[in-house]
């Protein structure tokens, strides 16, 4: 079998009984016990609880009544809370954290059926661009053992890139998403802030995190963002309206195009941005050159914002309410 289907064609192999959901899901678990040593790109897989997942999507699809997920490995980045599993953010702060709920993306995924593989390695609390300050090592690209995946979210990218699992949550506060998903070269998402729910995911900053996936293709980002997304009361920063998606996309789009931030990138990277532009043109896209003002200034008020924020955020990790507390400790020096 070919480790690299999309979702939809894991969907029409599980749909027209040329596999169960039981063998694909031991398919990519040799996988992970065979290759995953190398990249480290899980923290955590229960092949017993795969299996058993996997044995009661048969059952919901000999019954006809399977969601869009069921049967599909997915994979969670271990900053989102599952029901019963260790979500520790790859610190030893909370290495014995046992989460006792889900996350709402991770309800919803499972609403759908998707068949809950094990957590992805990450930088510590998300902070990082090189998934080398996991508590659990390095990731390693699955491409280039001796490169980086990027991160934060650099395990859940090396597992898609790797062929391990279809599709893995992650998070992204300044480019844990995307960065990664370019390192590993693999479809990186991350929605308009507010259009899915962060219940449940650890914070790191609250004003920039959002949640969203790595996967093969846009079209299964586009199927995830559409099983995941939603208004949520828990989150006061759920977007209230949720974009019904049986509303069609009005066209041609207003796309708006700034030359000034493509300057200092690869002139390679800028052909393939421009070839993009003109085959969207071609389609019948209309774009509108805008120019961002102050981007000098982008990344200074990221860290101002962002690293007063995660002051704030993890500081319920400082051993009171969550976290390791020394009971001998005798000063505020780390052992």
């Amino acid at each position: 079998m070919d480790p690299y289907l999309s979702l939809k064609q894991l969907r029409r192999l599980l749909d027209s009984k040329q596999m169960t959901a039981e063998e694909l899901c031991r398919y990519f678990l040799d996988r992970i016990a065979q290759f995953d040593q190398q990249t480290n790109s899980f923290i955590s897989v229960d092949p017993e609880q795969v299996l058993a997942e996997a044995k009661g999507a048969d059952e919901t699809m000999d019954r006809g009544d399977n969601g869009q997920l069921t049967g599909i490995p997915v994979a969670h980045k271990d900053n989102f809370c599952v029901r019963g599993q260790r979500t520790s953010c790859c610190s030893n702060l909370l290495r014995t954290f046992i989460s006792p709920y889900d996350a709402t993306i991770v309800k919803n995924i499972s609403k759908e059926g998707g068949v809950y593989f094990g957590k992805t390695n990450m930088d510590e609390f998300a902070m990082g661009t090189s998934n080398k300050t996991s508590a659990w090592g390095p990731v390693r690209n699955p491409w280039n053992l001796s490169r980086v995946p990027g991160g934060s979210s650099g395990g859940s990218a090396a597992a898609v890139a790797a062929g391990f699992v279809p599709v893995a949550t992650g998070s992204d506060t300044g480019g844990s998403i995307r960065q990664p998903a370019s390192f590993c070269g693999v479809t990186g998402f991350k929605p308009t802030y507010g259009r899915l729910s962060r219940y449940g995911m650890i914070a790191f900053a609250s004003s920039l995190d959002q949640a969203g996936t790595l996967t093969r293709t846009a079209q299964d980002a586009a199927t995830m963002f559409q099983i995941m997304q939603g208004h949520d009361p828990r989150d006061a920063t759920s977007a209230l309206s949720s974009g019904d998606k049986n509303v069609p996309v009005k066209h041609p789009l207003t796309i708006g195009y700034s030359a000034s931030l493509l300057q200092d990138l690869d002139s390679d990277i800028v052909k393939r941005i421009e070839a993009s532009r003109n085959t969207l043109e071609q389609l019948g896209q209309k774009f509108v050159d805008v120019e961002v003002f102050d981007q000098d200034l982008a990344l200074s008020s990221y860290y101002i914002i962002s690293c007063a924020e995660a002051s704030s955020n993890l500081a319920r990790s400082a051993g009171m309410r969550f976290g390791s507390r020394a009971k001998s400790g005798s000063s505020i020096h780390v052992l």
